[in-house]
């Protein structure tokens, strides 16, 4: 019983956690998409988008409706998007991307991360070629749905690759192609539980337990930032 309990509360207990660093990256999304290109989701894909990716992680539709109305106030922060490519402990490169109300701020605590952990920032576009950036949809299979066929549909949208994994499905494409692959999900009536662009190395590297260890220490700390929105490396 006493073992139980205990269970529970740390599965709880690290449930609240994750939420509690998850959750303001999520408003933020929101705010900075909702600033950017109005408060209506239907006239706003990538507002769309953002609240699909809260609603994902279980995001209360309050906090959701806070961060929509939070881009409307006068005194709402001015976010920029900024993105910086570094080299981490043992040669690992790593690519940052923020939404920040202060760069002066941003750039010195992603700076102290990499120093701390033996690395430096590199000039920005440095890594860019390294990196291919694609969209990626997550959404569950359903009893009715035909893969194959959803596959040649999707095609014609730029879907580059489907993949099945344990009932659900992942669609990959370019970047330039996020918003018809959207459209087309959308008009098949399929709902996205997950959807974002995100960077994969074009050349994998692996490294060993110990280095991984190092490294991760590094990323979680880029993880925990408030300013950080996601964090992208050639880890293989």
């Amino acid at each position: 019983m006493g073992r139980a309990f205990e269970y529970r509360r740390a599965a709880k207990e690290k449930r609240w956690d994750k939420m509690s660093k998850i959750f303001p990256k999520l408003a933020k999304a929101i705010t900075v998409a909702a600033k950017e290109g109005g408060t209506d989701p239907e006239m706003n894909a990538k507002l769309r988008t953002a609240i699909q990716n809260a609603k994902g992680e279980n995001m209360p539709k309050d906090n959701i409706e806070a961060a929509i109305k939070r881009s409307e106030g006068k005194d709402a922060a001015e976010y920029s998007e900024i993105n910086y490519e570094g080299k981490g402990p043992h040669g690992v490169l790593v690519f940052v991307e923020c939404a920040t109300d202060n760069p002066n701020r941003t750039v010195a605590n992603v700076k102290s991360y990499f120093s701390k952990a033996a690395g430096g920032l590199v000039p920005t576009g440095s890594l860019e070629f390294m990196f291919s950036r694609n969209a990626v949809f997550e959404f569950e299979k359903t009893d009715d749905m035909d893969v194959e066929e959803l596959e040649l549909e999707l095609i014609d949208a730029g879907m580059e690759e489907i993949e099945e994994q344990e009932e659900k499905i992942f669609v990959y494409g370019d970047y330039t192609n996020f918003g018809n692959i959207s459209k087309a999900l959308d008009e098949k009536g399929i709902e996205v539980a997950k959807a974002s662009l995100k960077r994969f190395p074009t050349n994998s590297v692996e490294f060993s337990e110990e280095q991984l260890e190092e490294i991760e220490k590094m990323i979680d700390k880029l993880e925990d930032d408030d300013d950080v929105q996601a964090v992208f490396t050639n880890i293989a």
